[in-house]
């Protein structure tokens, strides 16, 4: 478990991330933008949080959606979950898609996205011919059975 992970301010006033509550999973990213950002329906833009990570050697980060953004006002990460590698030291910027039919404005300071950072196995792949077998196999989508039956 690592206790510690460095973060830089890239500019003054910036929102450091910060989780809402003790036992919130997410750090809340806030947007670090000099002028406002309209995005229009469908449309994506990136915006800067104002800050870089270090992360340690065996650990990512993940940018993923506010659900009050995503579900009140369709705005969620374009890439749909983003990815921080250990090895990333530029500022972390969110690509914001509007998938709604109205505007969005984001302004500076405002929560945008939130980051999970986990331990992540990086094993070597190992070409072969079989793959052992399971009760599933093959099936593929839908393959377990449809919602709650």
């Amino acid at each position: 478990m690592i206790d510690r992970v460095k973060i830089k301010q890239l500019a003054p006033g910036v929102k450091l991330p910060a989780r809402a509550t003790p036992g919130s999973a997410g750090y809340d990213i806030a947007a670090c933008i000099e002028e406002d950002v309209v995005i229009a329906p469908g449309e994506t833009q990136m915006i800067g949080a104002g800050f870089a990570i270090a992360l340690p050697a065996g650990h990512v980060a993940y940018i993923y959606a506010r659900s009050g953004l995503g579900i009140t006002y369709g705005i969620v990460p374009a890439n749909c979950v983003g990815v921080i590698d250990a090895d990333y030291r530029g500022q972390v910027i969110v690509g914001l898609k509007n998938t709604s039919g109205r505007p969005f404005t984001v302004r500076n300071g405002d929560r945008i996205a939130q980051m999970v950072i986990s331990r992540v196995e990086s094993p070597e792949l190992v070409l072969s011919d079989e793959l052992d077998e399971t009760p599933r196999g093959g099936g593929g989508f839908g393959s377990t059975g449809e919602g709650t039956k």
